[in-house]
């Protein structure tokens, strides 16, 4: 509440379903504000302002967890608060403990980090590696798969290389080196470029045999159980032609974007766009005053001109197909379109919208720059919204 006290690794947030992750202090300080942001889905969501002390005085309840078992490992993964770190932002302890654990085999660690702009994850790769080994011998060990392989893009010799090396020992564990071509690192797309496997329009990888995690997000979980520090910084790369000293930074989860951008030299021009993420799945924020999450792995500025590249007006389709051709589940973006406009539920049922994981690339190749990713995320909650 307001005015109270709180330090480093505090928890300061949490919530009692299942799907959920608690929410840490990255600061010491005093709670000075209690109110709402819009969250990247457009929703209002609870934010915890704090003023710090600058003592950075460690949390009473950090401390290195004890673990014997998948179940123990599972709580205490959900207590580090970590969560998806690739940008998704799907609690991890969820992943542990699928319902068919008897089934998963292959743990797929997800390098692949094949948006523009966005090296985040290939610095943890280098800089990393120890931690990212650990972290796959801890997950590997307590849900007892049996192969192991790391997806990278083939534009990331260097890492590739390394973690070759470093996971020589470790049986059943392998380095696959990915074509470079986007959206290779979506989750989907990775199990069948790694496995042959395709993921079923409704299904999980855990119904494939498989549990998907970030590089970033293995290397912390090898972190925490050495430390029992929670998930509080987050590397994420600040970048565009409006940023003065573009750089991966690691940064307390919650500075503002404006101390960020600050420390990479402020701005060389003024940015007439902001974005949390990458250019094809990010999203623009409303304020440069807007925290650093969780899930966030970048923040780019544009200028006018180069945002406007991505701002022209829409026109009429011209029925070209060239976002069926770009599309990487082949569906049928300007048929989604058509069905949504009419209200029409079975037909995008038919054309199995939910199968979308909003890569961007319909849009991005439309010659009448159609709002595809929108209407389809749109088509996507009326959906579930009929259903009830």
């Amino acid at each position: 509440k307001l005015t109270d006290l709180v330090k480093v690794g505090q928890i300061i947030g949490d919530t009692d379903a299942f799907i959920g992750a608690p929410i840490h202090s990255s600061v010491s300080g005093k709670v000075t504000k209690i109110d709402e942001i819009i969250g990247t889905d457009g929703n209002p969501i609870k934010a915890v302002e704090i003023t710090t002390d600058k003592l950075q005085e460690i949390d009473e309840s950090v401390k290195v967890p004890e673990v014997t078992d998948l179940q123990s490992f599972a709580a205490a993964i959900r207590a580090s608060g970590l969560v998806g770190l690739g940008g998704a932002g799907y609690p991890t302890h969820v992943k542990l403990m699928p319902k068919n654990l008897d089934e998963v085999t292959t743990l797929l660690v997800n390098g692949a980090e094949c948006e523009p702009y966005i090296t985040a994850d290939n610095r943890a790769m280098l800089e990393d590696t120890d931690d990212i080994v650990e972290g796959i011998k801890l997950v590997k060990k307590y849900m007892n798969l049996s192969t192991v392989i790391i997806g990278i893009e083939d534009n990331k010799p260097q890492a590739i290389a390394k973690l070759q090396a470093a996971v020589a020992d470790i049986e059943g564990a392998s380095v696959k080196a990915l074509k470079a071509q986007y959206p290779q690192g979506g989750e989907k797309v990775l199990i069948y470029e790694c496995t042959g496997k395709i993921v079923p329009e409704g299904k999980l990888p855990s119904d494939v045999g498989c549990v998907v995690m970030n590089v970033s997000s293995i290397a912390f979980v090898a972190k925490y159980m050495r430390t029992g520090m929670p998930l509080i910084t987050k590397r994420l790369t600040v970048d565009g032609d409006a940023i003065a000293e573009p750089k991966n930074v690691e940064v307390a989860i919650g500075t503002s974007f404006s101390d960020v951008i600050d420390f990479c030299g402020g701005f060389k021009t003024e940015p007439k766009k902001i974005i949390m993420g990458g250019p094809m799945m990010g999203f623009a924020v409303p304020t440069i005053n807007y925290p650093v999450l969780k899930n966030n792995n970048a923040i780019l500025a544009f200028s006018a001109a180069k945002a406007a590249e991505a701002e022209k007006p829409e026109t009429p389709c011209i029925r070209c197909a060239r976002c069926v051709n770009a599309c990487p589940f082949s569906l049928m973006p300007a048929a989604i379109e058509k069905a949504y406009k009419a209200g029409n539920v079975d037909a995008l049922k038919a054309l199995k919208v939910n199968l979308c994981m909003e890569c961007g690339c319909c849009a991005y190749v439309c010659p009448a720059k159609r709002n595809l990713v929108a209407v389809n995320r749109l088509a996507k909650k009326m959906i579930v919204e009929r259903s009830k």
